[in-house]
């Protein structure tokens, strides 16, 4: 019986040992340091919130895995064997395999910052974060301010987290506004004024200089670079994004990048070795996408892949249009196809800009300027459905036919009409301006 061995539980590596199943009777073994089952990641900010305990996270019952005859096992890969086909755990145990998946995820990059191993000093990506915060800021009397290092999707999570709890917080965000490298200005610009609408303490244009101990070694406050102004803190939270956790597969044969290397069947260059999730590293990008993908349904996707393929079914990835959903705070986003920041944007691609007076909805629509056709959509507070855009990038419709039938991809349609005749009205003086 072939022994597939599955290193990481994440959303990929759980997707490929259920898919590999539901194909095959071989021998599965899902490795994993982090919990002894699988979890929703994206839910863990709402366990510190209140709105749920942990074991609801888990998609699954524990009797789940035993039951479709998928093994679990405890522990950190130390080293892989690929001539061999061992792994080697820290704690000096071995597992041999046929087929290796690594799926093992991102870690919270660190920059070298004086102070950032503390106590007290932690990103927002693993369940050991999560206890590590409910730890050193259960509430505001233990933890009377914390400072959040990074402006990017974990790190406003991260404050609406401590918002809940009524702890200040001081958001550090080097670029001059908050995550202007993918949102275009009008969005960007209305995200800094939500952020400080929540008594946020926004600081734009600000890096960390270094972070203070206390005498027992724990966070006592930040200096920021610009100023050298001292912020006294007891928590600070790094979510300047995140890195594949790859360290354990420096010194192997298996190619790296930042990530693992990988073809379009998710293969390394080594036989029998495979990579999926926010560690796998397209050795060429899939048209406008990034070689590394750290998004929810793309680990998936790759995990629905890579079952195919070790199957004896070769299925290339595809994973479509781009689209992603997100919250900041209480207003949420969509994105569907591409829209690019203000500052990346193509020169042919041209944005129509609604905003609501309200300050809380906006949409942009990209378009080509040339040839009219639609290139994607970003809304804010207002929820549209995936597979109308998904059909008109498909059918390469153009801007016109997306603005007119635009009530029509709605979550809502009773709710859209309220600014329907507003938004097609914008649309059209914008065009006679252009």
């Amino acid at each position: 019986m072939k022994h597939i061995v599955i290193i990481g539980n994440g959303i990929s590596g759980v997707t490929a040992a259920r898919h590999i199943r539901k194909l095959s009777d071989h021998k599965i073994t899902i490795i994993s340091g982090e919990t002894d089952y699988f979890f929703s990641r994206t839910a863990l900010m709402y366990v510190y919130m209140g709105h749920m305990k942990f074991e609801h996270t888990q998609p699954y019952e524990n009797w789940f895995w035993e039951k479709n005859n998928i093994n679990l096992k405890q522990g950190f890969v130390k080293t892989v064997d690929t001539n061999s086909k061992t792994l080697h755990f820290n704690d000096g145990d071995t597992l041999n395999y046929d087929s290796l998946i690594i799926a093992t995820g991102s870690k919270p990059n660190k920059f070298g910052w004086p102070g950032q191993d503390l106590k007290g000093v932690m990103g927002m990506y693993h369940k050991q974060d999560l206890e590590n915060l409910e730890l050193h800021a259960p509430n505001n009397k233990v933890c009377k301010h914390a400072v959040i290092v990074g402006g990017g999707l974990i790190g406003i999570e991260l404050a609406e987290m401590l918002n809940s709890r009524n702890i200040p917080v001081t958001f550090l965000v080097r670029e001059p506004s908050f995550w202007d490298g993918v949102l275009p200005d009008g969005e960007s610009n209305m995200i800094n004024r939500h952020i400080k609408n929540h008594h946020i303490d926004l600081r734009l244009s600000t890096n960390l200089k270094e972070i203070i101990s206390d005498e027992h070694g724990r966070v006592k406050s930040v200096i920021i670079e610009e100023t050298g102004e001292e912020i006294a803190c007891d928590v600070v939270g790094l979510t300047a994004g995140v890195a594949p956790n790859i360290d354990f597969l420096k010194g192997s044969p298996i190619e790296l990048g930042r990530g693992v290397k990988v073809n379009r069947l998710l293969e390394t260059n080594i036989e029998d070795v495979y990579a999926i999730g926010d560690c796998a590293e397209q050795h060429e990008a899939i048209g406008q996408r990034r070689p590394i993908e750290a998004v929810w349904y793309t680990g998936r996707m790759m995990g629905e892949t890579v079952a195919q393929t070790i199957c004896g079914n070769k299925t290339p990835y595809k994973p479509g249009h781009w689209f992603n959903s997100a919250k900041f705070l209480d207003i949420e986003y969509q994105t569907y196809g591409w829209v690019f920041s203000t500052q990346n944007k193509p020169d042919y691609e041209q944005h129509f800009h609604w905003k609501h007076d309200d300050d809380t909805k906006c949409i942009t629509v990209a378009f080509n300027k040339d040839t009219n056709v639609f290139l994607g959509i970003n809304t804010f507070g207002i929820r549209m459905r995936h597979e109308h855009f998904d059909k008109w990038l498909t059918e390469n419709r153009d801007v016109d036919y997306v603005m007119k039938h635009l009530a029509e991809a709605n979550f809502d349609p009773e709710f859209y009409k309220r600014y329907e005749e507003d938004i097609l009205a914008t649309y059209t003086n914008q065009l006679k301006l252009a």
